[in-house]
């Protein structure tokens, strides 16, 4: 007598799952690695304060992996949602903006003072408003190239720098070391809040069309890195980061326009010409001959 209840349930919940539905646990996968994310950028923090400045540096670069990896892994789940989007904000601000700017001030930036924790602190907070701009403009961005310089790239540049001195056993005080990191700490958060172009990697068009050649390149770039990963990193992210401003320079030379929208996007965004010609118009009522009623 009390099997025909638990049947009807049963099929009650499968009737109530619709088609095309996202099991909640896809949504648990990708938040994990959000919160990898954040705990390494925390454990980057602490090693900043106690001293341990080249561990504080990989725990920045492992963030980045995880950051990657959070977003790829809800792209293939279909587990994107609102709440991960705000929440990877909030991670890659702790991991991204007060971890490299506490790491660079306490390692050379402590002895300037006030301009040495005013440097940091403009590096947080342009990592700030280049989240936020990201978040409000990822519908019409380019999808070719990034508006400012990315919230990790900055972040990794700090991170290559410190790794590359440690290798290299460069002193940063009493040297010409630490004003050129107070110049560079400012020039990246101004590149973070700049519309200068940065190439995002995305093309997958590319990547379809020519797999073999993309996995070679792949393989010859992990193994230059392997050499001395410390001096290869370093020069990969520099050259990254003064790409943008390259870029920017030689497009206002040759006249040529800013970031704009891709056409898909901008023929989605735009209303349709009927529309429009609806919209110019005048609405009418039917009235006596020959008069045309306005609402």
């Amino acid at each position: 007598m009390q099997i025909e209840p638990m049947k009807k349930r049963r099929s009650r919940r499968k009737k109530s799952r619709r088609e095309g539905e996202v099991r909640r646990g896809t949504y648990v996968w990708p938040n994990l690695f959000t919160t990898a994310n954040l705990f390494s950028g925390f454990f980057g923090i602490v090693n900043s304060i106690n001293g341990n400045f080249e561990l504080a540096a990989l725990a920045v670069l492992a963030s980045c992996v995880f950051d990657i990896l959070d977003g790829k892994i809800a792209r293939l789940t279909g587990g994107t949602s609102r709440f991960g989007v705000e929440y990877d904000s909030l991670a890659d601000l702790v991991a991204f903006g007060v971890g490299p700017g506490l790491l660079m001030y306490l390692m050379a930036l402590k002895p300037y003072g006030r301009l040495g924790w005013l440097a940091a602190f403009i590096f947080m907070a342009c990592g700030a408003l280049r989240l936020a701009r990201f978040n409000v403009q990822v519908e019409t961005a380019s999808k070719k190239y990034f508006v400012g310089l990315p919230i990790p790239g900055g972040a990794s540049m700090i991170a290559t720098t410190v790794l590359f001195m440690s290798h290299w056993n460069v002193a940063v005080h009493g040297s010409l070391i630490g004003p050129v990191l107070l110049a560079m700490t400012f020039a990246l958060g101004f590149f973070m809040v700049s519309t200068m172009p940065f190439n995002s990697f995305k093309q997958v068009e590319f990547i379809k069309a020519r797999p073999s050649f993309v996995v070679f390149g792949v393989i010859l770039l992990v193994s230059i890195v392997a050499v001395t990963p410390a001096f290869m990193l370093f020069c990969l992210l520099t050259l990254y980061t003064v790409s943008g401003p390259v870029r920017w320079a030689a497009w206002k030379i040759q006249g040529k326009k800013m970031l704009q929208e891709d056409p898909a996007t901008r023929q989605s965004a735009a209303p349709a010409p009927e529309t429009v010609f609806e919209e110019q118009q005048p609405l009418t009522q039917p009235g006596k001959p020959g008069e045309n009623i306005e609402i």
